[in-house]
């Protein structure tokens, strides 16, 4: 009877570790959610400067710069957390349009028109809400958005 209520016990908890193992998805973590919000914020603020000289900028932007290799990197030590990684890898992208290829084009440019610092800060806005909303649910919709996004 007792080899029996063990073996159970084993069972239970072999079957617990490997359906949670099977998730694959990392679990919420505070402080992603909030620097994810805090470099949104900055970035937001940063974008509505574009309509001005770059060189005006270069401590800001390289402070915002810095933020976003942090996040990447402690994204990418997280275990299950390869869509978060892959999005900020995405918006950290020199050559796409989002953050990154935003800011390259900014200095580029010198300055850009307001029309399309409007329309670029749009899509990186909405762009970074989806990685907010990931990081706070962590649900199957925000996930596929996610992955659309980052196969584009």
């Amino acid at each position: 009877m007792k080899q029996i209520k063990h073996l159970s016990i084993i069972l239970l908890f072999s079957s617990l570790f490997f359906s949670c193992n099977s998730l694959k998805t990392a679990v919420h973590d505070q402080y992603s959610y909030q620097k994810t919000v805090e470099i949104k914020v900055e970035a937001s603020n940063l974008i509505d400067k574009a309509t001005t000289p770059y060189t005006d900028h270069l401590k800001e932007i390289g402070d915002l710069g810095l933020e976003i290799q942090k996040i990447i990197e402690y994204e990418k030590s997280k275990p299950n957390n390869e869509i978060t990684y892959a999005m900020w890898q995405v918006l950290a992208n020199k050559d796409k349009n989002l953050l990154v290829g935003f800011f390259k084009r900014w200095k580029e440019k010198g300055q850009l028109k307001p029309f399309f610092v409007e329309e670029a800060k749009s899509q990186i806005i909405e762009a970074m809400d989806l990685l907010i909303q990931y990081e706070a649910k962590k649900d199957k919709e925000t996930k596929d958005k996610l992955l659309q996004l980052i196969t584009q």
